[in-house]
């Protein structure tokens, strides 16, 4: 009897603070970062993959060369020197191609794929040869184990994993962004 009360009364409280709304939502999902230190934190509490299937290295490695990882950035923006740096180190270690993004491409990728626009960096993965077959692999920057591990994922949903499948095993997307910049036309006077 105590448990249904308690139960009834932790619901009526939840009811009673309104329903969440989507700008909740994405507020609590983004955390926007311009010191290392701040990055640092929001990176510790990110779980990190440890369980790889086994043919992941020969995945990588062999399908690396198909496929090309574009990411916007913006200056100043310290997740995407992150993402980009442990970019750099896959694309050493597995051969895939890594290029940039304009900061209007990547609104219409997210636009185009129903995602909301939260910030820099965003990276897709799609084939060199296909520049609409795009797949979101990082909102934000991660740990090395789970960008690696979503890229994997991109590389099977690319040649026949069923998406569903795939987008419920990635890493979810951390959104670690870069704080925006404030543009100075913003603070000019008019008149």
């Amino acid at each position: 009897m105590t448990w249904v009360v308690a139960a009834t009364v932790g619901v009526s409280s939840l009811m009673a603070a309104g329903p969440s709304s989507r700008a909740d939502a994405a507020r609590a999902a983004v955390h926007p970062v311009n010191t290392p230190q701040a990055m640092k934190i929001w990176l510790d509490r990110v779980p990190r993959t440890s369980a790889y299937p086994p043919d992941f290295e020969a995945t990588l490695k062999g399908q690396g060369p198909a496929y090309v990882i574009e990411m916007s950035t913006a200056p100043g923006c310290l997740p995407c020197g992150d993402l980009w740096t442990k970019l750099g180190a896959l694309k050493t270690r597995y051969g895939w191609g890594i290029r940039t993004i304009s900061a209007q491409e990547a609104m219409i990728r997210s636009g185009r794929l129903g995602l909301p626009w939260v910030g820099h960096p965003v990276a897709w993965v799609r084939p060199l040869a296909d520049r609409n077959r795009i797949i979101p692999v990082a909102i934000g920057t991660d740990h090395s184990a789970n960008i690696n591990r979503n890229l994997y994922l991109a590389a099977k949903m690319q040649t026949g994993v069923r998406v569903a499948v795939g987008v419920r095993a990635m890493s979810k997307f951390t959104g670690i962004v870069g704080t925006a910049a404030t543009s100075q036309s913003t603070h000019r006077r008019k008149g």
